[in-house]
């Protein structure tokens, strides 16, 4: 069941962050706004913020007595705090550089050239966009796509503090493993680690294959 729940808790999150995250990693690569590195900041904050204190501030920010919580309440009829809906919440923000940097990195690669001649062409920006700077940027997307699939899988702080420990909902892997190895269960916290080893392994061998295109029969000159 916790399998279950982290499986379906990576995939969504990774979705969301690759609805969000282009749009935001578009607007940081192309942006000529001389603030922007405020909303930089912003976003890599998770790569350095400890999980339990990203986690508290979250559940504070939508916790029953917040806007967020009672607009929430007032919506769906029961606070947000210690479900899965707002372990989804904190995932996509736990895991947002994760997703954006990679984003930003393949965008800045594209040829400006390209781009200014599409538009001189008449072609819009959102088109330009879709048809221009994506596919240009495939690889960095599936990396963004792919890490952030990879790091909540393996989420432990954050996930406690915000989901909790409720069996079949918030419980993920990493909180299964921690409580077998509090029941002093280490066959059973081996074999969950083994799998998640695995998958993260696979995950992460598959965008360093593709970034190399280790498949490719000939180099490409």
């Amino acid at each position: 069941m916790a399998i279950a729940v982290t499986l379906k808790l990576a995939a969504l999150t990774a979705l969301i962050l690759v609805v969000i995250g282009l749009p935001l990693a578009h607007w940081l690569s192309f942006s000529r706004w001389r603030w922007k590195f405020l909303v930089e900041s912003v976003v890599a904050l998770p790569l350095v913020l400890p999980p339990t204190v990203l986690g508290f501030y979250i559940l504070v920010a939508i916790g029953p007595q917040s806007p967020l919580g009672r607009f929430y309440i007032a919506i769906v009829g029961h606070p947000l705090p210690f479900t899965f809906e707002g372990l989804l919440f904190a995932s996509v923000l736990y895991s947002l550089p994760f997703a954006v940097q990679p984003f930003v990195a393949a965008f800045e690669q594209v040829d400006r050239r390209l781009i200014e001649a599409s538009w001189t062409l008449g072609v819009s920006r959102i088109k330009t966009f879709f048809k221009l700077i994506i596919p240009l940027s495939v690889a960095g997307v599936v990396t963004g796509f792919v890490l952030s699939f990879a790091h909540t899988l393996g989420e432990f702080g954050v996930v406690l503090m915000v989901g909790g420990n409720i069996e079949g909902v918030t419980r993920t892997v990493s909180i299964d493993i921690y409580d077998e190895v509090q029941a002093l269960n280490y066959a059973g916290a081996a074999k969950t680690a083994l799998f998640l080893l695995a998958i993260s392994y696979a995950v992460l061998l598959g965008v360093y294959a593709m970034n190399r295109k280790v498949w490719t029969i000939w180099p490409q000159k």
